[in-house]
């Protein structure tokens, strides 16, 4: 008799830098991020970045989409998707494809929306990214 085996349920990878904690350095996550900390450097996010009331990015971030809430003071580069939320404040240019800004929201930068121009900043990144830990290695 044949045994069938039940995948189990997939958990969505998601990641907390919890209220309290900080960041000195680049973090790469492969699934979605939360933000209540602080980071100061890059972030590189492949799913979702939302950075919460609490949460304070001083660094470049790229991401497929993006909830900001908090304060980010750096390039922001979303392939798809940026909301802007009433108590974000962020300093610094927006590259994105799509974007919604609440009223409240605090910008100080520029904003371009190109889906080429992002997709070209993530592939830049990735690259950058497999070379440095060859280097390290040196």
């Amino acid at each position: 008799m044949a045994k069938t085996i039940t995948p189990e349920p997939q958990t969505p990878n998601i990641n907390l830098i919890g209220a309290g904690t900080v960041i000195v350095g680049d973090v790469k996550a492969n699934g979605d991020i939360r933000v209540d900390g602080t980071i100061n450097g890059k972030l590189h996010g492949k799913g979702k970045v939302v950075v919460g009331t609490s949460g304070s990015i001083e660094g470049e971030i790229n991401c497929q989409n993006a909830d900001i809430s908090g304060m980010v003071k750096g390039q922001i580069h979303v392939t798809e998707l940026l909301v802007i939320k009433t108590s974000a404040k962020i300093i610094g240019d927006i590259h994105t494809q799509k974007i919604s800004i609440e009223p409240g929201a605090l910008f100080t930068g520029n904003c371009s929306m190109s889906a080429s121009v992002n997709k070209e900043v993530i592939s830049s990144y990735n690259a950058e990214a497999i070379k440095r830990p060859q280097e390290a290695g040196r």
